[in-house]
C-alpha cells in the first residue's frame, strides 16, 4: 500500500478510537498501562470496531444474518414439529392403555418344591405335569386394597377371557373384558370413547354388553339387540347391548368388548376371579419404578406402559438425534457464512490491527474484537430466527390434516415449551462464536512490525 492507503488507514483507525473514548487523553504509553483507561473503556473500544467492522461490509453482515436467523427458524420449526407429534403419540399411547397392568402370572418361574428341599442336590424333575386349577390372582381383594393404598394411583380388577359371540348365524371371536363400572372410570377412557350409552348403562343390566361400533357393524347390530356369548366350556348365554364406543383403532373397536365382572366370571367358569389389575398415575412416568414396587411386595408380574413400548420409544429417541443432527447441520452451514465474513474483514483490517497493536493493544484484545463480532452475528441472527421461527410455528399449526382411513380432520400438533427456544439459542451461539475463533487467531498473530514496514 502507498503513503497515501497507509494514512488513511491510520486516520480510520484513529478515528474509531477517538469516537469510543472522545475525551480520553492520548496516551503515548502501551495499554498494558490499564488503570489509566479502565477495564470498562478498553471493553468500550472493542465493542465499538467489532461493529463498525460489521457495518462497513453490510451485504456480507446481512448474509451471516440470514443464514443464522433461517437456520434457527428452521431448527424451531422442526423441533416443535417433532416433539409435538412425539408428545401427541405418548399421550394417546399413555391415554388409551393402562399405565401398569398386572397379571396372574410371574416373571421368573416359582422353583419346584423337590428344589426348594435340596437347593444343593443333583435334582432331575421330569414329565411335571402342572396342577390343574383355575387360573387367576390369588387374594386378588387384599393385594387390590394393598394397591390401592399406594399414594397418586387408581387401580381396578379386571377378568379378560375369550368368547365367541353368535348373532343371525355369524359369529366372531371376541375378548371379553369384565369389569367394575365404578372402577373402571378412573383406569380407562372408555367412558369418553362411548358413542351409545355408558358405563352406568352396564352397571345398571346384569346382562348387559358394550362393543365398539366395528363389531356392532360386522353384526349390524343396535342399542338393545341381543347377541349370544359362548365361552370356552360352551354354554352360551344371552347379552343385551348397552352401550357402543369408537376409539378409532380399528383393531380395538373390532374385538373388544365389556361386561359385568360378576357376569364374565360365571361365564368363563372363574368364580371370583381376577387375572389383571390396570392401574392409571397421576404421573405415568412413575409407573415402572411403582411396578418394581408391587411385583416385589405381592409377587406377580407387572408391567408398565414404558416397558411394553420399549421398541416405540427407541424408535423415538432414533428419530430424534436425526431430526437434531439435520437442523444442527443448517446451523453449521450458516456458521461458515460467518466464518467467511470475518476471514475477510481479517485480510481487509490487517493494517488497522497493525496499528491497533502498535497503539498498544495486545494480542487477547484484537481477538476478543472478533470474537465480539461472532457473538453480535449470533445474537441478532438468533433473535430474528426466534422471530422468524414463532412465525413458521404458527402457520403450521393451522395445517389441517385427514389420515388414511380417518374421518376427523386434525392438526399438526405443535410443541411450545421455552426449552426448545433455548436450545436453539445455544446451537446458533455456538456455531457463530466457533467460526470466529479461527478469524480471531488469525488476527491476534498478526506482526504489525511486518505490516507497518510495509505501509511505507
Amino acid at each position: 500500500m502507498d503513503e497515501a492507503g497507509g494514512r488513511c488507514a491510520r486516520f480510520e483507525t484513529w478515528a474509531i478510537f477517538r469516537q469510543a473514548a472522545p475525551s480520553a487523553p492520548v496516551w503515548r504509553h502501551s495499554f498494558s498501562s490499564r488503570p489509566h483507561f479502565g477495564q470498562n473503556l478498553i471493553v468500550s473500544i472493542q465493542f465499538t470496531i467489532a461493529v463498525t467492522h460489521l457495518i462497513s461490509r453490510k451485504r456480507p453482515t446481512l448474509v451471516s444474518l440470514i443464514g443464522i436467523a433461517l437456520g434457527v427458524a428452521f431448527f424451531l420449526a422442526v423441533s416443535s414439529l417433532m416433539r409435538g407429534s412425539e408428545r401427541d403419540f405418548i399421550k394417546r399411547l399413555v391415554d388409551n392403555s393402562p399405565h401398569l397392568t398386572v397379571y396372574d402370572e410371574y416373571r421368573v418361574p416359582q422353583p419346584q418344591p423337590a428344589v426348594l428341599s435340596w437347593p444343593d442336590g443333583a435334582v432331575e424333575l421330569r414329565r411335571v405335569k402342572p396342577l390343574r386349577e383355575v387360573r387367576g390372582i390369588r387374594g386378588h381383594a387384599q393385594k387390590l386394597a394393598f394397591i390401592e393404598s399406594l399414594p397418586g394411583l387408581r387401580a381396578a380388577p379386571v377378568l379378560v377371557g375369550s368368547v365367541v359371540l353368535t348373532f343371525a348365524g355369524r359369529s366372531e371371536g371376541v375378548t371379553l373384558n369384565g369389569i367394575v363400572p365404578a372402577k373402571m372410570k378412573g383406569v380407562s377412557t372408555i367412558e369418553d370413547k362411548m358413542t351409545q350409552g355408558s358405563l352406568e348403562a352396564l352397571a345398571a343390566h346384569p346382562n348387559g354388553l358394550i362393543i365398539g361400533e366395528g363389531l356392532a357393524r360386522k353384526f349390524g347390530l343396535s342399542m338393545g339387540g341381543v347377541v349370544s356369548a359362548i365361552s370356552p366350556t360352551g354354554e352360551p348365554r344371552a347379552l343385551k347391548v348397552v352401550g357402543t364406543f369408537r376409539t378409532g383403532n380399528a383393531g380395538y373397536d373390532e374385538t373388544q368388548t365389556f361386561a359385568l365382572l360378576k357376569r364374565a366370571q360365571g361365564l368363563l367358569d372363574r368364580p371370583d376371579r381376577v387375572n389383571r389389575f390396570i392401574l392409571q398415575f397421576d404421573d405415568p412416568y412413575v409407573a415402572r419404578e411403582v411396578g418394581s414396587l408391587i411385583e416385589a411386595r405381592i409377587g406377580y408380574k407387572a408391567v408398565s406402559w414404558l416397558e411394553a413400548s420399549e421398541d416405540l420409544m427407541s424408535v423415538l429417541l432414533v428419530r430424534n438425534l436425526i431430526m437434531y443432527s439435520v437442523v444442527s447441520a443448517i446451523l453449521v452451514v450458516a456458521a461458515f457464512g460467518i466464518y467467511n465474513t470475518l476471514s475477510t474483514i481479517v485480510m481487509e483490517k490487517v493494517h488497522d490491527i497493525a496499528i491497533l497493536k502498535s497503539m498498544g493493544f495486545h494480542a487477547r484484545d484484537v481477538r476478543r474484537i472478533f470474537l465480539a463480532e461472532g457473538v453480535l452475528l449470533g445474537l441478532v441472527g438468533s433473535l430474528l430466527g426466534l422471530g422468524l421461527g414463532l412465525g413458521l410455528m404458527a402457520l403450521l399449526i393451522q395445517v389441517e390434516i385427514k389420515p388414511p382411513g380417518a374421518t376427523d380432520i386434525v392438526h399438526l400438533p405443535i410443541y411450545w415449551g421455552y426449552d426448545q427456544y433455548l436450545l436453539a439459542l445455544g446451537f446458533a451461539m455456538v456455531s457463530a462464536v466457533g467460526a470466529a475463533v479461527l478469524p480471531a487467531r488469525k488476527a491476534a498473530r498478526v506482526q504489525p512490525v511486518t505490516i507497518l514496514r510495509g505501509m511505507g
